[in-house]
């Protein structure tokens, strides 16, 4: 008597393709990796940690000066004299805007050092969904962060201040536009230096260029002669920003909704040349 072993049946390789899931690269599957990946890395939250700390901690040691220097009875510059809850608050967002934009830089430029942007390339060969991505993940990030900073620092600010002519509340006209202005305001400069980190693929050069567009192109500017710096001054991308948070303005400045225009105009230009370079030169 003889016995057949039954033998397993091998799948062809058609079917052994079919059983595995078929993986599309999707908008939200990029977003989710540059989720995934801002969050893996160290410098996000010592970055992020370091821009709370400077909008709000700038912020109280401002309202304590004031508050000091008035009770004291010394005499105080202009600009200090007649400030509000919300410009004495809001004093730290020239430091905080450093840190934000610098670790946009390291989002982007970051992997270039690293080499892991051919991996990311690899995964999504139309390379702008990465752009898009990176800059739409960070700068989210960057906006709840400082926005959530620029109310703590002011709900911090105006309780020191109470009872001073700067006192004021979250109910005065202007306060919530400028302090919502403020984080909107971080939160694109996160984007911008996002670009600029694409654009230059360098950390170095991306860092020296958002410091010299936010801060020293400003002091070069007002070196020209006083005829061009009224045509010139209030269209920098720092200048613009500030006037989008600033309480008061007058007929040197921008008004919020033209200053967050010319903003985002420096924004989009910025992401316009990240994009040239991505599609047009190789990594």
């Amino acid at each position: 008597m003889s016995t057949l072993a039954a033998t397993p049946e091998t799948p062809e390789a058609g079917q052994a393709e079919s059983a595995r899931p078929a993986y599309r690269v999707t908008g939200r599957r990029v977003l989710a990796s540059e989720w995934a990946k801002l969050w893996s890395l160290r410098s996000t939250w010592i970055t992020l940690g370091l821009g709370l700390l400077f909008l709000v901690a700038f912020g109280v040691i401002a309202a304590s000066h004031y508050t000091s220097n008035l009770d004291s009875g010394r005499h105080m510059d202009r600009d200090f004299a007649t400030a509000t809850a919300v410009s004495l608050s809001l004093s730290g967002t020239n430091f905080a805007q450093l840190a934000l934009g610098v670790l946009g830089v390291l989002v982007t430029a970051g992997e270039y050092s690293t080499g892991m942007i051919r991996s990311t390339l690899a995964a999504v060969p139309r390379r702008l969904p990465v752009l898009w991505s990176k800059a739409t993940v960070y700068g989210l990030v960057a906006l709840v962060m400082a926005t959530v900073g620029a109310f703590a620092a002011f709900l911090v600010g105006s309780r020191i201040v109470s009872g001073t002519p700067a006192a004021m509340s979250l109910g005065h006209a202007g306060v919530v536009r400028s302090l919502l202005g403020a984080g909107l305001y971080l939160g694109m400069v996160g984007v911008i230096g996002t670009a600029l980190g694409a654009l230059l693929r360098s950390v170095a050069g991306g860092i020296s260029v958002l410091v010299a567009a936010l801060m020293l192109v400003p002091g070069l500017v007002s070196l020209l002669p006083s005829s061009w710096q009224g045509d010139i001054d209030s269209y920098l991308p720092s200048h613009a920003g500030e006037s989008m948070f600033a309480l008061t303005h007058d007929s040197t400045s921008l008004s919020p909704g033209a200053g967050l225009l010319v903003f985002l105009g420096w924004a989009a230009l910025a992401l316009a040349g990240a994009a040239y370079r991505l599609l047009r030169s190789d990594v």
